[in-house]
């Protein structure tokens, strides 16, 4: 009986010692490794997802789609769930869009939770669904999508994987677009299916915006830009219309063109919004406004005459024509029809540089128009203390002086509607509220202004330098500018790289329509009159009788 005694009592204490190294497990478990287990068990049975909100849309002023988030769903996997990785990553990658290695990477990860894809769309999720693999997750999303592809495209923008603007209105207005995200707390069972589905929060959608731009107009408008592209070999090409009654922009549209859907794959030269994005020399185009402030301030008549030599010398520089002539006498409206350098040189000698300096800057150049759209550049005006002894020989011209095709078209709408400047407008309504406008500012008087539209008849008259714009039935007036670029190497104005442009409204008398085309560093022919007048008339050809503005 020793013998089983001893037997006995040795398993006694083996069970004794094994009883001691459980209850010590179940402390050391339930003390010390505590914390760090609960947080794998709610890693591993409880998400937390970001329900995006559902983005507003774009449409153009008469409803037409430009910017739509459709349904979508982000998939995910809990790798540990997934029983065959191997199997799962060769049937998943096709719909993914990747490829079998990445796919497998992922499932093979020692978290609790993977994005496989983001705001896949939907046809495709439920192929994935029918699947049937089992450590999948669902959540749905919105994706992003451009109707109209290459429409408006540097206007309207992208967002990112997470939805939110990265340029263009998608960016400038993602306040607006973005609405409010929303969190979804999932709970699963031991084998991962759900049992428990919350929303702390809600999403709130964002809201729609309806825009200035008419859509069959812009696509008028890029395509004559395509036009000037396959002409002139240009490195771009920019045209904005707009109603210069109350600022709204009809088109602001750029050549190249770049596909809204695939935006980060464009160059960045294409992909920028040169309407308000791009500064340059204005040449000839800035004439009007030192010729307007001449005469608000009494110093020149449209009918006084003055004596132009071939050049003129201002302070250490030599002035002349961008053609060769002999001596000439021109009135002031004529100096502006046939755009004399001299004889503009000659009446901002007239006004003199501290006036010319404040037209200038009443016209609205040297800042930023406010237009609803980030990135916008204030263009660049020397100040009046920096002025050198021939700086109000080259200014006037519009030499020394940059600015944005938008701040261009402003100036010029305030010419067009009787003197009065106005903030661009691109926003029409809100979730179909319509966008308040701000009152104009008077910087020109209603006489000055209709005389100086007067004048710019003469530009696309027979003898003017913008012929080419002219429009059987319709009176049009405009201006014409050709500007040297500076060459950056040796900071002197290039020989071989220019920027023709056209400025114009219609119907001169009372304009309703204006649009300006910059064409920048065209190959071949440059001067404006050559690339950008003809394309002026063509959209004007077009747009005339497209907004039903009767001759005149």
């Amino acid at each position: 009986m020793g013998l089983v005694e001893r037997r006995i009592g040795l398993l006694f204490a083996i069970f004794l010692c094994l009883l001691a190294l459980a209850g010590g497990r179940t402390l050391w478990l339930g003390g010390v490794k505590a914390p760090s287990l609960k947080r794998a068990a709610v890693t591993q049975q409880v998400n937390e997802i970001k329900v995006p909100a559902r983005r507003g849309s774009i449409t153009d002023r008469r409803g037409i789609d430009l910017a739509v988030s459709e349904p979508a769903s982000d998939v995910a996997a809990t790798p540990y769930l997934v029983r065959s990785p191997q199997r799962a990553a060769a049937r998943l990658a096709p719909l993914l869009g990747s490829t079998e290695p990445d796919v497998l990477k992922k499932l093979g990860s020692s978290g609790g939770f993977v994005y496989l894809a983001r705001n896949l769309s939907a046809s495709k999720v439920q192929k994935i669904k029918a699947l049937k693999i089992v450590g999948l997750d669902f959540t749905p999303s919105s994706r992003r999508e451009y109707p109209r592809r290459w429409l408006a495209s540097q206007v309207i923008g992208g967002v990112g994987v997470d939805g939110d603007g990265l340029s263009g209105l998608e960016y400038a207005q993602d306040d607006v677009l973005g609405g409010s995200d929303g969190t979804r707390r999932v709970v699963n069972d031991g084998v991962g299916d759900p049992i428990v589905q919350q929303e702390p929060k809600r999403a709130v959608a964002g809201k729609e915006l309806r825009l200035t731009i008419d859509a069959p107009l812009q696509a008028k408008v890029e395509d004559v830009l395509a036009e000037i592209g396959a002409k002139w070999h240009p490195k771009g090409a920019t045209a904005i219309v707009m109603d210069p009654r109350n600022g709204g922009v009809l088109t602001m549209a750029n050549w190249p063109r770049v596909d809204a859907n695939d935006f980060g794959g464009a160059p960045q030269y294409a992909a920028q919004n040169r309407a308000v994005g791009f500064n340059y020399e204005p040449g000839s185009t800035f004439k009007p406004f030192t010729v307007s402030g001449a005469l608000e301030e009494g110093v020149v008549d449209p009918d006084d005459v003055f004596n132009l030599p071939p050049t003129i010398e201002v302070a250490d520089r030599t002035i002349g024509e961008s053609h060769e002539r002999g001596t000439i006498d021109l009135t002031t409206a004529e100096i502006l029809a046939q755009s004399s350098n001299v004889g503009t040189v000659k009446i901002g000698l007239k006004l003199g540089a501290t006036r010319f300096d404040r037209w200038v800057r009443r016209f609205g150049f040297g800042r930023r128009t406010g237009i609803e759209l980030a990135g916008e550049e204030a263009g660049q005006v020397l100040a009046r203390k920096d002025y050198s002894g021939s700086s109000i020989g080259n200014l006037p011209i519009g030499q020394g002086v940059s600015v944005t095709p938008l701040q261009l078209t402003r100036a010029y709408a305030a010419i067009a509607n009787g003197g009065m400047l106005r903030k661009p407008q691109l926003i029409a309504a809100v979730d179909g509220k319509r966008a308040a406008q701000q009152p104009g500012q008077r910087v020109l008087s209603a006489t000055t202004a209709k005389q100086i539209r007067s004048m710019l008849e003469g530009v696309v008259s027979a003898d003017g330098t913008g012929s080419a714009a002219a429009i059987d039935g319709y009176t049009l007036a405009g201006k014409t500018g050709t500007a040297n670029k500076i060459d950056r190497k040796t900071g002197e104005y290039s020989t071989s790289r220019y920027i023709g442009s056209f400025v114009g409204f219609a119907p001169a008398s009372k304009p309703k329509l204006l649009v300006t085309v910059m064409v920048d560093e065209p190959q071949g022919e440059y001067y404006g009159a050559e690339v950008a007048a003809p394309a002026f008339q063509e959209i004007m050809r077009f747009a005339l009788p497209y907004l039903s503005i009767p001759p005149g």
